[in-house]
């Protein structure tokens, strides 16, 4: 496994293939996912404070988002029983995919080294990924602070919205 994953592309580029067992007995492909644009987004660890936080926010916003055709992904290296429990334990309804072998968060980029009281360790870096329709990366979200985090997906997708309704790109 490498040290630090290779960098993501940039905006417009067609995202990496991803297929993971998911929470509620569901699977999350890419090539399910064609024609719907979706939010993936990347945390640590279920059931930890930010990372809960985090998945209760999109669980808020969730209705309004699916309203808008959006789907949500929650990613983590957890195994399903651990990510069943997180679903369970705060009511969460998204998929929440299991990549255990780690190739999504190398893929995307995310499995990064990371450093607490000083001992490095591999990780994954809290992050969101807003893809379109077509498979498209439209805005990352790197390192990602969880306030507030969920009210600027919102905004990136009506302006994703706003360019499709007017066949422009920023």
């Amino acid at each position: 496994m490498s040290k630090v994953s290779p960098p993501f592309p940039e905006p417009g580029s067609t995202v990496p293939d991803f297929d993971m067992a998911a929470s509620g007995g569901r699977t999350v492909s890419l090539r399910a996912l064609h024609g719907h644009p979706f939010v993936l987004y990347f945390y640590p660890k279920a059931n930890t404070s930010g990372c809960t936080k985090e998945a209760c926010e999109f669980e808020a916003a969730l209705s309004d988002l699916q309203g808008e055709g959006v789907n949500v992904i929650g990613v983590s290296r957890d195994g399903m029983p651990a990510l069943e429990k997180f679903a369970a334990d705060h009511g969460l309804t998204f998929p929440l995919a299991s990549d255990s072998d780690g190739r999504v968060t190398e893929a995307y980029g995310v499995w990064v080294e990371k450093s607490m009281y000083g001992r490095k360790y591999m990780g994954i870096e809290r992050a969101t990924f807003l893809v379109d329709a077509t498979g498209h990366l439209v805005q990352e979200w790197r390192k990602v602070k969880v306030t507030n985090h969920v009210a600027a997906v919102r905004r990136a997708i009506a302006t994703m919205r706003l360019q499709a309704e007017t066949g422009s790109r920023a």
